[in-house]
């Protein structure tokens, strides 16, 4: 299911109705809104399906979303043991490029965020640090912060969304 809405940005009140595909029919704007009125979450545990968010509020986005997630970037698996993750890449979902998992504040409004940071773990993706909110039950919001020269500082370079199934019942 998911959620569409016409009276203003949407809130964490929606959160029950969201998914991935309906994060792709959100504008920038809504995203972003979206992301700042979300609470930190808990670190995911496990394995993440990951979702590209480009060009979000188009009708390209489902499509390149769907292309994308099967030809580059499937996820990623959280390791809570070794506070890091590694990302599942093409399409066997090969884990590759660690990051550091954290909590701190967010680049974009100070608040509490979940951290994935390149910057000690990866040549790759040295320049880069995503920051993940829980937006509904499962499932987060990430922006890919691109840093450092190249970026002439720091910029939202892409988002993208996590969805973690649901923990069976011991």
């Amino acid at each position: 299911m998911t959620a569409t809405s016409t009276s203003g940005p949407p809130s964490v009140h929606d959160a029950p109705a969201l998914d991935a595909d309906g994060l792709l029919e959100m504008s920038p704007v809504h995203l972003d809104a979206l992301f700042q009125n979300a609470p930190a979450g808990e670190i995911p545990v496990g394995d993440a399906v990951g979702t590209i968010v480009t060009l979000p509020g188009s009708p390209l986005a489902k499509p390149v979303a769907r292309v994308l997630g099967a030809l580059f970037w499937r996820g990623k698996v959280f390791r809570p043991a070794t506070h890091d993750l590694k990302n599942k890449l093409s399409p066997l979902g090969i884990p590759a490029i660690r990051a550091r998992v954290y909590e701190a504040g967010s680049w974009l409004d100070g608040r509490p965020c979940v951290v994935l940071d390149y910057s000690e773990t990866s040549k790759v993706a040295g320049w880069i640090r995503d920051e993940i909110r829980e937006v509904a039950p499962g499932l987060y919001l990430g922006l890919v912060w691109g840093f450092g020269r190249i970026f002439r500082g720091r910029r939202v370079v892409l988002r993208f969304a996590l969805t973690v199934p649901a923990a069976p019942d011991a």
